[in-house]
């Protein structure tokens, strides 16, 4: 039977072993030169990274645990089809000789019951062209939208919905 603190090492451990692999990969991916020296520098700095996070305590019970799940992929995948269909709005908007602008501040109100969600939420806001999360007050994000039609799409609440969905366990 794990004792707490035994489930509490195997969750550093295995939070020691994807750090150490995501930083690997990305310091591999970001140099793209594979010769002895530079790997030798990617491994030291790997360590040195390694090193900095243990002595900033950062290893204890609080270690995130980030699991990949298929909703994960299922919003990311919807919130680029509404960046790219956004995007094409913003540019007609940007094209059109009459520049059809009717910018505003709406409050939108938050339905997420985490931080993380609301933060999400807020990015994705962000994310999407001609919209842009100004405030977060109480349960309301204050929102910019270049016209009324992105603050349209924003208002029915389709992301909001797809946002509660993550927030799901």
């Amino acid at each position: 039977m794990l004792t707490y603190f035994d489930s509490l090492w195997n969750n550093v451990v295995l939070y020691i072993i994807g750090l150490t692999l995501s930083l690997a990969s990305f310091w591999l991916l970001m140099s793209g030169i594979f010769t002895p020296l530079i790997l030798f520098l990617g491994f030291v700095s790997v360590l040195f990274v390694l090193y900095l996070i243990r002595r900033m305590d950062a290893l204890d019970e609080d270690v995130f645990e980030f699991k990949l799940k298929t909703k994960y992929f299922s919003y990311w995948s919807w919130l680029a089809k509404e960046i790219f269909k956004a995007n094409i709005d913003v540019s007609k908007v940007i094209l059109s000789p009459k520049m059809k602008l009717s910018p505003r501040m709406v409050r939108v109100p938050l339905s997420q019951s985490t931080e993380l969600a609301t933060v999400i939420y807020a990015n994705s806001i962000t994310l999407t062209p001609g919209t842009v999360s100004v405030e977060i007050e109480g349960n309301e994000i204050i929102v910019h939208a270049l016209t009324q039609e992105l603050m349209d799409g924003l208002i029915e609440g389709d992301m909001d919905k797809r946002v509660n969905y993550l927030e799901e366990a």
